[in-house]
């Protein structure tokens, strides 16, 4: 009984992603030059995605543990920033998970930075209750880092806004920051000393959240209007342009 031949190999569908061969979650793990994709990917239900949940999961409950008893309990704020602690660790792990074993999906592309502004949010507007944090400080951060997140929606069809090395500073110092700030430091000694270097990190974070900002900003415009999906809907245009006045010459 003779087999049947294997199935030919799937093209790359047109757009962001075909340029970006190694953005494409169907093509982790395959030579860039080749021309074809798996016909499967890898099931949403691996456990990148689910750290990503639990990450998700963990969210009310650092909240609720940060505003017991207004916040001024030293032994529920020591139990907030562990779990602000283990989030943060679960953030780094799952993309360490998804790219080195090839379990990057789109869900987990958008879970994933959610779960990460949630888990800021909880804890800026959380600080900002029990008086730590000024609320300005609060919504200019809040501000870029949900409308970095809009911005990516809104370039998704043209491309991939990747994370830049002031993006990456800026995070490191935002939660090491943030992280002082979960910190009874009335309760240790020298809360001085403690007191000033949560603010000298989290104020470099809010300088580093505005240029940033500013430069994702720039990003998402200057890739709607020079993508490849960008210049085949000029191109478009002008031919229909051109068909239109043609029968009228």
């Amino acid at each position: 009984m003779s087999e049947h031949p294997p199935r030919p190999p799937r093209p790359v569908r047109p757009g962001p992603l075909a340029d970006g061969r190694m953005s494409d979650p169907y093509r982790v793990g395959i030579d860039p030059a080749s021309p074809a994709v798996p016909e499967t990917g890898p099931s949403v239900w691996n456990i990148a995605n689910v750290l990503t949940l639990v990450r998700l999961a963990l969210v009310p409950v650092f909240g609720w543990l940060l505003l017991a008893h207004g916040g001024q309990q030293p032994g529920y704020r020591w139990a907030a920033f562990a779990v602000f602690a283990l989030a943060m660790v679960t953030d780094r792990v799952d993309g360490d998970l998804a790219r080195s074993r090839g379990l990057v999906t789109n869900v987990g592309k958008v879970l994933d930075p959610i779960a990460d502004k949630a888990l800021v949010t909880m804890a800026l507007v959380g600080l900002s209750s029990v008086g730590e944090v000024m609320w300005w400080v609060t919504g200019l951060v809040l501000l870029r880092e949900w409308g970095v997140t809009a911005l990516r929606f809104w370039v998704i069809r043209h491309g991939v806004m990747a994370a830049n090395r002031g993006g990456k500073l800026k995070t490191l110092l935002q939660t090491i920051g943030i992280g002082l700030f979960l910190w009874p430091r009335w309760t240790m000694p020298a809360p001085g000393l403690w007191d000033a270097l949560a603010w000298v990190l989290l104020g470099a974070a809010v300088v580093l959240t505005v240029v940033t900002g500013l430069d994702y900003l720039v990003q998402a415009l200057r890739l709607r209007r020079t993508s490849e999906r960008a210049e085949r809907k000029r191109a478009e245009r002008a031919a229909r342009r051109a068909g239109e006045a043609g029968p009228a010459s």
